[in-house]
């Protein structure tokens, strides 16, 4: 059974938004994590990247395949997390806390109430 946090949103491609302050942080859940296996690398976005809706902005590979990420809306990263290019393996270990992967300011911060909550996601995964 996989960790799904209450108070987040989440995406038909298994990333997870936590909406701060004007920013959102963006990470995979732990649902991927667990299909991805040990995660051994991650190409990360620039900070200042602006994105498209649906823009893929990182690839994840693990042990078993690479997976592209894909930003849910269109935005400006405003960090990046870089203690992913040493450790990836925060993404498996602590996917909702250490492992996030960028944090972004959307051009319609009101755009992630579309996307589901955690019992959506739940639904969504069969579980």
């Amino acid at each position: 059974m996989s960790d799904i946090p209450d108070g987040q949103y989440y995406t038909k491609e298994h990333e997870w938004l936590r909406v701060e302050g004007d920013e959102v942080i963006i990470g995979i859940t732990d649902h991927a994590q667990h299909a991805l296996t040990d995660i051994v690398y991650i190409e990360l976005p620039a900070e200042g990247e602006v994105l498209g809706e649906m823009d893929e902005f990182a690839i994840v590979e693990s042990v078993k395949s690479a997976s592209p990420i894909f930003a849910p809306f269109a935005g400006e990263i405003t960090a990046v997390n870089d203690s992913l290019e040493d450790t990836p393996e925060l993404m498996n270990t602590s996917p909702y806390g250490d492992g996030w992967i960028v944090r972004m300011v959307l051009e319609d911060p009101d755009a992630v109430s579309s996307l589901m909550d955690a019992a959506g996601y739940k639904v969504e995964i069969g579980e």
